[in-house]
């Protein structure tokens, strides 16, 4: 492609660099309304005018939340290709900026929340004056260099989960497709994205490659025990953790679910998978207290792409030092006592 030609692709609807610069376009309005609500919150006197300025704030900082949409997309799917060709350094400088306006933008709801107009003026210019700043450094920085550096092999794979992140005040983004004849950037060979390493035995799944022994590995230290029924309400699945709360042997596999219960739960059983199997409902949840565990057992229909009924995840979980948690707690701490950092 062409310098030409890859310029043009700001202006191509659907490409994903095009979808990123109409987001921007659209932030710039907000901002420009956000501060010119400032400006006049911090001239006005009569309480009145205060409460409307601030109520439009409130509403056009509820707005500038769809920017997480934005950036995750920078995230995901732009700064990935980029690191692939061997540009690592500008996207983690900009994602650092990312986190830096997530926390200034709570700060701003903050002084909102408390109704301080001084804080409310000065959090709101500073956060304001960062996602403009941001624009300009994508507008003159990160798109410049995307355009030169990546092919369209590369924006094809940036287009793809667009969809599952969303866009940012516009609407969804037309369909696009890279040029099939498209010859592949100039980048040096040393820089050119390696093929992930597949090892023998991987399956392929919906998102990513995992084997059989990853697969099992991921269930079993996953901090909830799973089981799973099929269509025919027969087990054909159940997590070994290594402390599971409801003891299960190899015998339940192959067994009719409702035989794995007793007696008096079968009832439920039943009603449950009868609703399942009709449609009528996709999941159905309890929670007990045992022996000094608060255990919150949930159960999933899971359906394919069709909409037919492909079985039942049953998925059981202590609970009880969750429902202690209080506060925050932002930073890594393994030296609590009583606390361990082992997975």
């Amino acid at each position: 492609m062409t310098n030409e030609g890859k310029i043009k692709i700001l202006n191509v609807p659907g490409h994903p660099l095009h979808t990123l610069a109409e987001e921007n376009i659209a932030v710039a309005r907000i901002v420009a309304e956000a501060r010119d609500v400032l400006n006049r919150l911090g001239t006005s006197s009569g309480p009145d005018s205060l409460a409307g300025g601030k109520e439009r704030l409130s509403e056009l900082l509820d707005d500038l939340g769809q920017i997480e949409k934005h950036y995750l997309k920078k995230e995901n799917q732009l700064f990935p290709r980029l690191e692939d060709r061997g540009i690592s350094g500008p996207p983690k400088v900009m994602w650092a900026v990312h986190d830096d306006i997530r926390a200034h933008l709570k700060d701003f709801r903050r002084a909102l929340d408390v109704d301080d107009t001084e804080l409310i003026i000065q959090t709101g210019r500073g956060v304001l004056q960062e996602i403009g700043d941001m624009v300009a450094k994508e507008e003159k920085i990160l798109f410049p260099m995307a355009i030169e550096t990546l092919d369209e092999s590369d924006w094809a794979r940036v287009k793809k989960g667009e969809e599952e992140i969303g866009y940012a005040w516009i609407a969804p983004a037309p369909a696009w497709a890279p040029e099939a004849s498209a010859p592949a950037s100039a980048a040096p060979e040393a820089a050119k994205p390696a093929e992930p390493r597949r090892e023998e035995g991987a399956i392929s799944l919906d998102r990513g490659v995992l084997t059989a022994e990853q697969i099992d590995l991921l269930l079993t230290r996953l901090p909830v025990d799973v089981s799973f029924v099929d269509e025919h309400d027969t087990v054909v699945y159940y997590s070994a953790t290594p402390d599971r709360i409801f003891p299960r042997s190899p015998g339940v596999i192959g067994r009719k679910v409702q035989n794995c219960h007793p007696a008096k739960s079968v009832d439920a059983v039943e009603k449950i998978l009868k609703a399942f199997h009709s449609g009528e409902r996709s999941s159905a949840e309890f929670w007990i207290e045992s022996g000094g565990q608060f255990i919150h057992i949930r159960y999933f229909a899971l359906r394919d792409g069709r909409g037919a009924y492909r079985g039942t995840l049953e998925v059981t979980q202590d609970v009880t030092a969750i429902r202690a948690l209080r506060g925050e707690r932002r930073l890594l701490d393994w030296d609590r006592p009583g606390e361990k950092g082992d997975v």
